[in-house]
């Protein structure tokens, strides 16, 4: 297994707790991003850099990962892909998504953004991101010791 992050909006305490379970459980860990965020030394650790460009980090990952491995990321569209792959998804908030839930999820994402673009539904009727709490933290590293062994 590898453990591959879409690290384009990875929270800090995500990202610290995605390394410390790869150096204790000796699993590679592949971060994914646009730009080069700071990883400490480890040969458990890889930064790859991906052109900018829509969706181009997301491409990157569904080519590279393999039944098994495990992609961490919040983004609906890409987590489809990855369990179409063979692939195991779990968001920094702790949300496991799996074929039983990653169609209602993709639904409800598609529905809502048909809303946004027709106009149905204002900006200030939508509810933003919630900050990222203890609660997402501790969510987030009992799903990662669940899925990373």
């Amino acid at each position: 297994m590898q453990i591959w992050v879409d690290a384009d909006s990875v929270p800090l305490i995500a990202k610290d707790l995605i390394i410390k379970t790869a150096e204790r459980t000796q699993t590679m860990a592949i971060f994914v991003a646009n730009q080069s965020i700071k990883l400490r030394k480890s040969p458990l650790l890889t930064m790859t850099v991906v052109p900018s460009g829509f969706d181009k980090a997301d491409d990157y990952i569904v080519e590279q990962i393999q039944p098994g491995d495990l992609a961490i990321t919040s983004d609906i569209p890409l987590a489809n892909d990855i369990l179409d792959k063979g692939g195991m998804v779990l968001t920094t908030r702790g949300v496991i998504y799996d074929k039983n839930n990653i169609k209602q999820k993709l639904n409800m994402r598609d529905f809502m953004d048909t809303m946004r673009g027709t106009g149905i539904l204002e900006l200030q009727e939508m509810s933003g991101q919630k900050p990222y709490g203890d609660r997402d933290k501790k969510a987030f590293a009992d799903g990662l010791n669940k899925l990373v062994r």
